[in-house]
């Protein structure tokens, strides 16, 4: 006898209330929309592409469209703003976040430059790798100029340590082949004038030396070409060593040695944002895990990238299968020159020659006698 179904229970009265949008989320939008445009080439600093001189340069030429549309220089953008470059959307930061501060104890012999045509080593080939920004260098060395380098993910931040408004001390210890005078270093402070106008140290001490070199300590607040070299030699002193140890408030470690990286930890990235008189994000720090605070503050010597061979870039031996006859059959010895040129498969091909005296030729007779002694040997066997 089959089993009676089983008796649904009757349906309760539904207890779901309708959706209501919540508060929190209505003030949100609302906040969004109301939010004043930020200029486009202060936003794209932000992200790290640039200081806000070579943004507003982006810009100018034409490569970044807001909403499909060309954008000019002092152009604002509000968060539902479609911004791409070169037709690649961007992510841009309305609000500020954490940038990356990494220092490097630059060695001689290194370039500061991302394009070189002479191929030359350059720091940034030393950079570790960063997802979705791009380290920015925050000035220059001479690539016979050692010392502290910095870099960082923020276009304003370089940019407060760079403009010649701002007067960001420099401090370079200077090796010279001679020792200057009271006059000389009264001569410096005041002026020189230079090819470019006139410059001079605001403070230049001496730190003693051995023989015909001695040391100094200059500080001065501009940073240009080759500007501390220029000084000594309008006085006939040529400089044989150049390092510099302070770049505003940091100050290159003892522990940081050369071609050593250090990145700063949060803390001291906001202690130099507030110095700058930038942004720092309002709320907590973002907790880190146990291997970052493990790797945090540790001094790490960058691995350099491989420089590409000389053979790189030449043309590939050309496959067998590309260069065989029409007909289908398999090139011969025939086929291929005899003069020493290369062979069509990108082999050289040894010159036809006789052999050498010394040199006994195989015989077709010392490929066939063992295999007749074999065969021989086992027609006996079976007798």
């Amino acid at each position: 006898m089959a089993r009676p179904f089983k008796k649904q229970p009757s349906p309760r009265p539904s207890t779901i209330k309708p959706a209501v949008a919540e508060p929190g989320a209505v003030k949100s939008s609302a906040a969004e929309a109301a939010q004043p445009p930020q200029r486009l080439h202060k936003l794209l600093a932000l992200s790290g592409l640039g200081s806000r001189r070579e943004m507003e340069t982006l810009i100018a030429s034409g490569r970044i469209t807001i909403n499909g549309v060309t954008a000019v220089v002092g152009a604002g953008v509000v968060p539902g703003d479609i911004i791409r470059l070169d037709s690649r959307p961007l992510h841009l930061q309305f609000e500020a976040e954490l940038p990356k501060v990494l220092l490097y104890h630059k060695p001689e012999g290194e370039i500061v430059s991302q394009d070189d045509p002479e191929k030359r080593a350059t720091v940034f080939d030393k950079l570790p790798p960063i997802k979705g920004a791009r380290w920015v260098a925050i000035g220059r060395l001479d690539i016979n100029t050692s010392g502290l380098l910095i870099f960082t993910t923020s276009g304003e931040l370089a940019n407060h340590f760079m403009h010649p408004r701002y007067e960001v001390e420099r401090e370079y210890a200077v090796r010279v082949f001679g020792e200057l005078t009271e006059g000389q270093l009264l001569q410096l402070t005041q002026g020189i004038e230079l090819d470019d106008g006139p410059a001079n140290f605001d403070v230049i001490h001496p730190l003693g030396g051995e023989g015909s070199n001695h040391w100094y300590k200059v500080v001065l607040r501009e940073g240009r070409n080759r500007e501390v070299r220029r000084l000594f030699e309008a006085l006939a002193l040529p400089v044989s060593r150049l390092m510099r140890v302070r770049f505003g408030p940091i100050n290159l470690p003892p522990r940081l040695k050369r071609g050593q990286m250090l990145e700063l930890e949060p803390k001291e990235v906001v202690s130099l944002l507030e110095w700058a008189g930038l942004e720092a994000p309002k709320g907590p720090l973002r907790q880190r895990t146990a291997r970052e605070i493990e790797k945090a503050s540790i001094v790490f010597t960058p691995k350099a990238r491989k420089a590409p061979s000389s053979r790189e870039g030449a043309s590939r031996p050309t496959p067998e299968y590309a260069n065989a006859p029409a007909d289908g059959r398999r090139r011969t010895g025939r086929d291929q020159p005899t003069d020493g040129r290369a062979a069509p498969t990108g082999r050289p091909v040894k010159k036809a020659g006789k052999p050498a005296a010394n040199r006994r030729v195989r015989q077709t007779s010392d490929l066939t006698a063992p295999k007749q002694q074999k065969r021989s040997d086992r027609n006996r066997g079976r007798g």
